[in-house]
């Protein structure tokens, strides 16, 4: 490399690590009952490693090879491996503990979901299926930057590709018109998006280690103690952010994507009093009811289905409303023969609900 070469550039930034370590754990109980988590880890370090960048010094490099291996060895040991915030945390509070010139960690865990077989009305005790192609995410940023004794993190829990659709209870009317628009108003419509959810908590701080290996990890808070509920350590926050996206999308009468939307996020930090802010993104996934009047048919207006008994015959009760669902190239018809047609083009809305200052929770240390 020149000399000029090296004048003109500098290193702003660095950060390395390992992803894609896969890890899959059974906590197996005294009554024979199994318990399953299935993760992906990357962790990703910062700290004193310029020079591995800048003078090809390896000597600053904790071998990503030893990564995955860390990840595995708390995988096996760590007692809070069902939860996948407290393992990240503990991820990060032993590699910013271990080594004196890293001062800062990234991990992510992704979890796979994983639900007990039912079996004669009761939960198999170690049988289980992929209930749905969704996944838990987990962020936190383990900060030592302070001295490795003043351990302080932040995390962004949530979720991704959580597919839903109601075929009824959504419109979208009276938005802004100019010469540029041909969207036609509707009062009813088919709404299906795939969630993209993640909320953020308080910051946090940790208790740096106090064991030489620096293994160890302490949970401040339990269950039942002030300042629990609701924050990163009470496991029932990511169940009650699931339920609130889904029953708010069921029940809501949307009158657009943005307002469900932000009621949503409105329940979370309602019932998470550690959440600061949430943060959502729903491309819309259309279904378009094709015109039909070219056959003189009405599939514009939903339909109204009636049973005469005396016939022992299923009749349809005009208007007419057919419906064809097709998903790329293959066409779906029912026994009513809907016809719909389902759209490529994505409308994406995104937004992020915060707790006002005003009302934000006391962090408890």
């Amino acid at each position: 490399m020149s000399t000029n070469a090296a004048e003109l550039s500098t290193l702003s930034y660095a950060k390395y690590g390992k992803t894609n370590v896969r890890v899959f754990r059974i906590v197996r109980g005294d009554d024979g009952l199994h318990t399953v988590v299935e993760y992906s880890v990357e962790t990703l370090l910062e700290g004193d490693i310029e020079t591995s960048y800048t003078e090809a010094d390896n000597s600053v490099v904790v071998a990503t090879d030893s990564i995955k291996n860390i990840t595995y060895f708390l995988a096996k040991t760590s007692p809070y491996i069902l939860s996948p915030e407290k393992f990240a945390l503990h991820i990060g509070t032993f590699f910013s503990s271990k080594y004196a010139h890293i001062h800062k960690v990234h991990v992510t865990v992704t979890q796979l979901r994983w639900s007990r077989i039912t079996v004669d009305g009761k939960e198999h005790k170690h049988s289980f299926y992929r209930d749905g192609d969704d996944r838990r995410v987990v962020k936190a940023i383990v900060d030592a930057t302070a001295g490795k004794h003043a351990l302080t993190a932040t995390l962004t829990s949530g979720l991704t590709d959580l597919l839903v659709l109601k075929s009824t209870g959504s419109a979208f009317e009276n938005f802004y018109r100019d010469e540029y628009t041909t969207l036609v108003p509707v009062d009813d419509r088919i709404f299906s998006t795939s969630v993209d959810l993640s909320y953020t908590f308080s910051d946090i701080k940790l208790v740096a280690p106090q064991d030489e290996a620096k293994t160890e990890f302490q949970v401040p808070l339990k269950e039942g103690d002030e300042g629990y509920a609701g924050s990163v350590w009470d496991d029932g926050v990511a169940e009650r952010a699931r339920k609130a996206t889904l029953e708010v999308f069921a029940v809501d009468e949307s009158a657009s994507v943005q307002a469900t939307l932000y009621k949503m996020g409105q329940r979370i930090i309602a019932e998470n009093a550690g959440i600061k802010d949430v943060s959502y993104s729903l491309p819309n996934k259309h279904y378009i009811p094709v015109d039909m009047k070219y056959l003189g048919i009405d599939n514009l207006t939903p339909y109204v289905l009636s049973f005469d008994p005396s016939q022992s015959s299923l009749r349809l009760r005009f208007p007419l409303f057919l419906r064809l669902f097709a998903t790329f190239s293959s066409l779906f018809f029912s026994v009513f023969i809907c016809l719909v047609v389902r759209c490529p083009m994505v409308y994406m809305s995104s937004a992020t609900i915060v707790r006002p200052r005003s009302t934000r929770c006391t962090r408890h240390d």
